[in-house]
């Protein structure tokens, strides 16, 4: 009889797989998709816990997510201090980050597509202005 089991890897097989990444490899999400429902725990995602100092370290590492945040997706995150699960009381200096990339919906993309098109031309004409001074 056949069990379902989660895969689960070993320290030593986890650091060897680790050490055989490209280093800087692209970061490519896959977003999640437009009035998702339900849990996004099985969608790809960053959560981050600890000192609001390691979590920005982290961060400046992953600066390709930036790139994310556009006309057709945009980031979900949240940045927030850690509160003791028991007691409800704020752990000194303990927080936690999460980022996810979402799609937008048809109306936000229509919008931002023509405010992309707005800027562009603002742009244009205020260097046809630099060039006429």
């Amino acid at each position: 009889m056949e069990t379902n089991k989660a895969e689960s890897l070993k320290k030593d097989e986890v650091i060897a797989l680790w050490q055989g990444l490209t280093p800087a490899a692209k970061i490519s999400p896959c977003p999640i998709a437009y009035k998702h429902e339900g849990t996004t725990i099985a969608e790809d995602g960053i959560r981050l816990c600890g000192s609001k100092a390691f979590i920005l370290s982290v961060l400046s590492r992953l600066k390709d997510l930036l790139e994310c945040e556009g006309v057709e997706n945009r980031l979900g995150v949240a940045f927030s201090q850690i509160q003791d699960m028991e007691t409800k009381e704020l752990i000194p200096g303990a927080y936690r980050c999460s980022v996810q990339v979402h799609e937008r919906g048809g109306q936000a993309i229509m919008i931002n597509r023509i405010m992309e098109g707005a800027k562009a031309r603002q742009a244009v004409r205020a260097q046809q202005a630099q060039v006429s001074i």
